[in-house]
């Protein structure tokens, strides 16, 4: 063997490591030498909202936070902030959502048969709270309790329906009953039928209450001839109306207190 020329050896020399490819959505964390997923933006948003609303309660929170809150339940994993916004964007209010009907709520992408189906359950479990916080012994005396009532039940309902509040001789609520339900903006009323199911509740008295879709209560000629024909067939019977409400989104509106029957 020459002077000049390297030794010779058995052992192969171990090629240099290549880089692993770079996996996509995967991104190496700062400081560290490994790499590890890049956690969603929302990781730990939902305990810190539950966390802040025990800390200050619901008047901190906007519209879209709630109803974030509320998809919650339906939806176990993920953000639910965009539903809610688009929820909000395309019924308007936290209410109107909540009165909207269930196959309106499905056509909004991402709310599907049981997200749907929570906020309808939700919409009548608050309702039916309010119905009970009112008690079985409200009273006449009590108006701003009735039409808080009366605008959370029906303020928002996308069809027109007449409500009726039976009431006995010291104006104390008997029962309360959705009489009927119509299209957008007319509802069949019946007066024999409203004051017969008057005679079998052995009611005294009772309050006519509706809702107008188009958000404006203002009374219709309609309303106001309806609404004189049961005062007289009820007046035949022994039984008082004392109003008819009518209910939209922008107020109320008092036959009685406007004089038109």
């Amino acid at each position: 063997m020459s002077e000049d020329e390297p030794p010779k050896t058995f052992f192969l020399k171990e090629p240099s490591p290549k880089p692993l490819p770079k996996q996509p959505g995967v991104e190496k964390a700062a400081g560290t030498s490994n790499s590890h997923p890049a956690e969603p933006h929302y990781t730990g948003h939902r305990e810190r909202m539950k966390e802040r609303f025990q800390k200050i309660g619901h008047q901190g929170f906007a519209d879209y936070e709630m109803l974030e809150m509320l998809l919650y339940r339906p939806i176990r994993q993920g953000d639910t902030k965009p539903l809610a916004k688009a929820l909000l964007a395309r019924f308007g209010s936290l209410a109107e959502v909540l009165g909207a009907p269930e196959h309106l709520l499905r056509e909004v992408k991402g709310c599907g048969p049981t997200v749907a189906f929570d906020l309808k359950f939700i919409a009548a479990l608050a309702h039916r709270a309010m119905r009970s916080g009112m008690g079985e012994r409200m009273t006449l005396g009590s108006w701003n309790k009735l039409i808080d009532y009366c605008t959370a039940a029906m303020a928002h309902e996308s069809r027109e329906q007449l409500r009726i509040l039976f009431l006995d001789k010291k104006n104390t609520l008997i029962a309360d009953e959705v009489q009927q339900v119509g299209t957008v903006d007319h509802t069949p009323v019946y007066p024999r039928e409203v004051i017969a199911r008057a005679l079998q509740l052995s009611a005294s008295a009772l309050i006519l209450v509706h809702n107008h879709p188009s958000g404006d209560p203002t009374p219709s000629k309609a309303d106001v001839e309806m609404t004189k024909t049961i005062a007289s067939i009820g007046g035949q019977m022994g039984i008082i109306v004392h109003d008819h409400i009518i209910i939209g989104k922008n107020g109320h509106a008092s036959l009685k207190g406007m004089k038109l029957f």
